[in-house]
């Protein structure tokens, strides 16, 4: 048996392979919509990918399976659990295995049993592993979202992304019962998560790749529980903001992504198309880094530096779908794997993009103010500190005064904000306060000041507020 192991930075999302020497079969679990990975991987250990399934509808991230099985004639193994509202809309097609609990199959020598394990979804499925050639007692178990590294996954996707009412109590209460089926299992069992740290699918997941059961048991805080109302009350609170773009994950994968090769590729365009777009109000990002940006910013643009790892996950908090967007990058050289990037969170309406050297006729500076700017004039009217980090960050710790709208929130509280005092935008290290005052910026809020110091600076320059 061999089994390899792919992650994605930008996503906090693992996916794996697992393949028999022996008959040259393997299967890909999870895969990411980029499958060059997987066919390198294959290709190298002289392996046919002939199974591919996954553990759930992923909400945050186009699922690659439907990409590979059409790439290498695979069997598409997918969840038939589940009621109607999360079944596969294309599970009809003729290369697609529905897949139940209990149910078994071969990959060469090394056995597949699916486990029904719902809370995170409804449909989700764990994969237990037995090299057969070795041994009939299982190796380890593909838990997908619903086992991680220290933590377990979120059951409230369904109602914060997708607008199910009422769903997260339910959601819980099922992570319960699948924990306790857990609790039954072997303690050598090695566990292989679908995501790590960073991930908003928990709340503190680890950033370990694998781990035990046995030892998720002595440590996991959900294995911890033997109160089912306390369990729930313990699992939904604290939960991170949900990406806005994960409802349109969850839709894009339950219908079938639209293969890679069929999507357009974006077009180089010049200053008069710049200047035609900006009049007509466009969705435009800027991906250039935040110092370039604040020496000159455009009007009414977007600015999310692709400088981060996860920048893909801030362009879907804001991304609108139902239209196109155009980029400016900060290399064109950089497009294609900024593009991979993007389409990893289906983000396909691409329609056209400028290189940095467009920036010029009409930009303007976006302010900035270091912690030690802010420290001389805290005090002074007509400054409001608004700290844009998650709920739970602001709530552990924040300096004295601010105001706390988380940065996906913005849009939705706009109204709330003055225009005549100044903005200081802050976070905990200078990337989302950016974002956020090229954003209040594009909404025609003048007075709006970029924080660039890191939490470290503001902790020991500035009043803080600790959680007691």
């Amino acid at each position: 048996m061999l089994l390899k192991y792919f992650y994605d930075r930008e996503l906090a999302q693992a996916s794996y392979l697992v393949g028999c020497a022996a008959t040259g079969e393997a299967m890909v679990i999870d895969p990411a919509r980029d499958i060059s990975p997987y066919l390198a991987a294959a290709a190298q250990e002289k392996l046919r990918i002939t199974h591919v399934t996954e553990t759930h509808i992923h909400a945050d991230f186009v699922s690659g399976s439907r990409e590979l099985a059409a790439a290498t004639g695979a069997a598409l193994y997918l969840s038939d659990m589940g009621d109607d509202d999360w079944k596969y809309g294309f599970g009809d097609e003729p290369n697609v295995v529905p897949v139940r609990d209990g149910d078994r199959w071969m990959v060469g020598n090394v056995r597949v049993e699916a486990l029904h394990t719902p809370g995170h979804t409804p449909e989700h499925l764990a994969f237990l592993i037995t090299d057969t050639k070795a041994t009939d007692k299982p190796m380890g178990v593909f838990t997908g979202d619903f086992l991680f590294a220290g933590d377990i996954g979120r059951p409230d996707l369904l109602e914060e992304a997708a607008g199910v009412a009422g769903s997260k109590e339910e959601g819980a209460r099922r992570q319960f019962q699948s924990i306790q089926r857990f609790k039954t299992l072997p303690d050598y069992l090695q566990i292989w998560p679908g995501h790590g740290a960073g991930s908003a699918c928990g709340k503190a997941l680890g950033a370990v790749p694998s781990t035990t059961l046995g030892y998720e048991k002595l440590v996991n805080p959900a294995f911890q529980f033997t109160d089912e109302e306390a369990f729930i009350r313990w699992l939904l609170e604290g939960q991170p903001e949900v990406p806005h773009y994960f409802a349109q994950m969850k839709r894009v994968n339950k219908v079938g992504p639209a293969l890679l090769a069929t999507l357009p590729s974006p077009q180089p365009l010049d200053q008069a198309a710049l200047n035609r777009l900006l009049a007509e109000g466009a969705q435009i990002m800027d991906l250039r880094a935040a110092e370039e940006y604040r020496r000159a910013a455009l009007p009414g643009v977007l600015n999310i530096p692709a400088t981060a790892d996860n920048f893909s996950t801030y362009v879907g908090w804001f991304v609108d779908y139902t239209r196109p967007l155009y980029l400016i990058v900060p290399d064109l050289a950089a497009l294609p794997a900024l593009l991979r990037s993007l389409r990893a969170i289906g983000v396909d309406h691409i329609a056209g993009v400028w290189g940095p050297d467009v920036i010029g006729e009409g930009a303007t500076t976006l302010p900035a103010m270091t912690v030690q700017e802010l420290a001389q004039r805290l005090h002074k009217n007509g400054l409001i500190i608004l700290d844009v980090r998650g709920r739970s960050e602001f709530q552990a710790e924040h300096i004295a005064g601010a105001r706390n709208i988380p940065l996906g929130f913005l849009p939705k509280h706009l109204a709330q904000l003055p225009h005549e005092e100044t903005l200081v935008l802050q976070c905990a290290s200078g990337y989302r306060s950016q974002i956020a005052a090229s954003l209040l910026r594009a909404k025609g809020f003048a007075n709006v000041v970029a924080l660039t110091g890191d939490s470290s600076e503001w902790r020991a320059a500035l009043p803080v507020v600790k959680e007691a």
